[in-house]
């Protein structure tokens, strides 16, 4: 009887007028008894709710909005494991049918029904992909020719993403990086030939540099190492590191070489939650044939009734996003994705052109690639501000906005530059209003008296080293 009465008290309380709204969240324990689940919802709802919202953080690649059937249609597959081929084999065939989209769309020379690639959780994992099969092609060779092949190399530039170093620790390999300078903004092709040795695995340029939004050059650095490789007897491959670029350029740039129309471009990877246009996480990887994907990458095993050949760092993983990806090719079509991508374009030089009509920034780059770019304090202006760029970071972010502020990789790291990454889901008012409100923070700035903490701790770091850095 009491228990039955307690019940139907929890049931009648309000959820603010609970119990649990007044203790503390449970932080090393798991709670010794229940919670109703709508106190459970709101109390993990509410943990969220300080945070910038997902369309206003502009330092995400990441999508964050799709429309209501896409993701309607992703939660009612939010249960379905996508490795059990068996019991869902249609969510096989699909994510069949993505490969087969996304390599055509990068121009395969491949014949087969089924392209060769693999799916992944996000483009890290594809990146990894990439690297493996490098690495153990490479090997493969080496081994043949009765060389040792102890000492693997990989080549790109300072502007990469952690997955390679990552990738480079955990399989022993050394990571090769050319800096990327004033004068050399993205990767400068001489030095990284000049990096180049019998024991490299691949070269990896960027489509899409997460840190300045501009692309290496993959078409010269291709020419490049076409002599490179004549000259030297070497077999050096590329894979493109295409996380943002490889949703792009085959709508924006359709004519731009860059892909397996390129002779050594033998792999490229990239991300279906970036501009793909899908919640995280899901990646791409493709080959351009079956025969540069080596069979030890392939693992087969008698799961539940059936053989699964598998590639893939991860067994399980979500079938959600094949389905999003899916949708996304079948609701888009490539007029679509050319509209959608444009817009985001369309926006972000909007931003590069007001911010840089602002006395106090400096645009980075003259043009805008990709929809994001970064810019800088002018170098007069900054000789004489009393804040820094993570000021106005924290300013914005009083307002909602997620506007990363951060110093460049080694060589520039002095440089303190602000990233906008445009996505679908920011308006040309929504734009109108982050604008606004970078001036006023500004405006604001230029009242101070004093130097802000950033400020000081900048300037003494300067003064540390024995000079002034100018941009």
């Amino acid at each position: 009887m009491d228990q039955q009465k307690h019940t139907t008290e929890d049931t009648l309380t309000d959820i603010f007028g609970s119990k649990e709204m007044r203790s503390p969240a449970p932080t090393e324990f798991i709670p010794k008894n229940k919670t109703a689940p709508e106190i459970a919802y709101q109390l993990v709802k509410d943990e969220t709710y300080p945070q910038t919202q997902p369309r206003l953080n502009l330092a995400t690649f990441v999508t964050t909005y799709m429309d209501d059937y896409a993701t309607r249609l992703m939660n009612e597959a939010i249960n379905i494991n996508y490795i059990d081929e068996t019991e869902y084999p249609r969510v096989a065939v699909m994510c069949g049918r993505c490969l087969n989209i996304v390599a055509n769309m990068w121009n395969s020379p491949e014949k087969a029904e089924w392209k060769t690639g693999a799916l992944g959780i996000g483009s890290s994992e594809a990146c990894m992909l990439g690297g493996v099969a490098a690495w153990l092609r490479w090997r493969a060779r080496r081994k043949a020719a009765g060389k040792p092949f102890d000492k693997p190399n990989l080549v790109m530039s300072t502007g990469f993403q952690v997955v390679w170093e990552k990738f480079c620790q955990l399989w022993q390999i050394e990571m090769r990086t050319v800096p990327l300078t004033l004068d050399h903004p993205t990767l400068d092709i001489d030095e990284a030939l000049k990096a180049c040795d019998e024991n490299t695995i691949c070269i990896v340029p960027i489509a899409g540099v997460t840190w300045t939004g501009l692309d290496d050059d993959i078409e010269g650095l291709d020419k490049a190492l076409d002599a490179y490789n004549a000259k030297t007897g070497y077999e050096i491959p590329i894979h493109v590191d295409a996380a943002s670029g490889g949703f792009i350029l085959p709508f924006l740039h359709p004519e731009k070489k860059w892909d397996f129309r390129l002779k050594w471009v033998l792999s490229i990877s990239t991300s279906g939650h970036k501009y793909g246009l899908v919640y995280p996480g899901l990646g791409w990887v493709v080959w351009k044939d079956k025969k540069y994907l080596p069979d030890e990458m392939s693992f087969s095993v008698n799961y539940l009734g059936a053989n699964i050949t598998q590639v893939g760092l991860n067994f399980s993983r979500p079938a959600a996003q094949i389905l999003g990806q899916y949708y996304n090719f079948i609701r888009l079509g490539f007029e679509g994705y050319k509209e959608v991508q444009q817009n985001s374009m369309d926006i972000a030089k909007y931003c590069h052109e007001q911010i840089g009509k602002m006395p106090c920034f400096r645009n980075y780059a003259k043009e805008v690639v990709n929809p994001l770019f970064i810019w800088m304090m002018d170098p007069e202006y900054d000789k004489k501000a009393k804040w820094t760029l993570f000021d106005l970071q924290a300013a914005l972010q009083q307002s909602g906005w997620m506007v990363p502020a951060y110093t460049m990789p080694k060589n520039i790291d002095e440089m303190i530059v602000m990233r906008i990454v445009v996505r679908q889901g920011m308006s040309r008012d929504m734009a109108d209003m982050l604008l606004g409100d970078i001036r006023n923070a500004v405006a604001e700035f230029e009242k101070l008296r004093y130097p802000t903490p950033s400020r000081i701790k900048y300037e003494n770091k300067e003064h540390q080293k024995g000079k002034v850095y100018t941009h």
